[in-house]
């Protein structure tokens, strides 16, 4: 049984890279529908503890605990078909398929899902429209720009209605104003869903958007830094 109501949680996490301890026996609890910044100096741990948290990174000690299941025991396919089902992953720099344009790229996880096709266009469309860019939804990601296609991979990680967003610096590329609508964007559709949200994070004011503040140094989570 999880232990506890949270839909997301490490318990004694702890992630090594040879002699490196990057994630030093972390507990976290992230509650359905919070919204969480993560931040912490280059090098604390804090983008390996939201990998681990999804499933990416596997855990040499402790438990990760998804919704009812141990996310740490199940197999890489496994974890990889959950994280697809349940999750949304944002990363820096978008990671979208370069070969298809951005509303296939959005359509991508509703496709996989067994989503007929008119559908996931549909609610692609909607998502990129709401990110403001919809009018670009036939291009491919070489023919827009790195903060347009960054908006796209926002777009493709709340399409599906997941349980909890997983963002690793999703503002990083972004000017001021397009960050900030990225972010409230992030928080509405999340809210709306009952979903939690998590944002890795060097920036104060995007973490201002957030209600919970989580601090990681040197691998553990910072004392009193979950406010």
């Amino acid at each position: 049984m999880r232990p506890g109501p949270a839909v997301l949680e490490a318990r004694a996490l702890t992630v090594r890279f040879g002699d490196t301890v990057a994630v030093d026996a972390v507990d976290l609890a992230v509650e359905p529908g919070s919204r969480t910044a993560v931040m912490g100096p280059s090098g604390s741990g804090k983008s390996t503890l939201v990998h681990a948290l999804a499933g990416v990174v596997r855990p040499d000690g402790g438990e990760v605990w998804f919704e009812d299941e141990r996310l740490d025991l199940l197999g890489e396919a496994e974890r990889s078909r959950r994280r697809l089902a349940r999750m949304g992953m944002v990363f820096q720099f978008g990671d979208l398929v370069p070969e298809l344009t951005l509303v296939e790229n959005v359509m991508l996880p509703l496709q996989v899902l067994g989503e007929r096709a008119r559908s996931a266009r549909a609610r692609a469309l909607e998502m990129l429209d709401a990110l403001g860019v919809a009018d670009l939804a036939d291009r491919r990601t070489g023919a827009v720009s790195g903060g347009q296609v960054q908006r796209a991979a926002v777009a493709r990680a709340l399409v599906h209605r997941p349980a909890v967003v997983l963002a690793d610096e999703p503002t990083g590329a972004l000017d001021s104003l397009t960050a900030e609508r990225v972010l409230d964007t992030m928080v509405a559709v999340t809210t709306a869903a009952g979903a939690a949200l998590v944002v890795v994070t060097h920036d104060h004011v995007v973490a201002s958007h957030l209600d919970d503040l989580v601090v990681v140094r040197d691998g553990r989570i910072a004392a009193g830094a979950i406010a």
